[in-house]
């Protein structure tokens, strides 16, 4: 397997980074309060997260 150059990283750890923050944001906006956890596992793993966190969001939107 091939290392990364660094645009690759650059732009992996950019896609990261806002990614995390619009959740953190959509998650504090709304009352979540573990915003700052959503923000960090979109950081780290946003393919899985990304998925949970709609699913998240979509439910306690629905159970209001």
């Amino acid at each position: 397997m091939a290392h990364p150059s660094n645009a690759e990283f650059l732009v992996a750890f950019v896609f990261g980074a806002v990614a995390g923050a619009l959740v953190f944001l959509h998650a504090d906006r709304h009352g979540s309060k573990h915003a700052t956890a959503w923000a960090c596992f979109v950081f780290f793993c946003p393919g899985l997260a990304l998925i949970a966190y709609f699913v998240h969001a979509r439910a306690a939107r629905r159970s209001r």
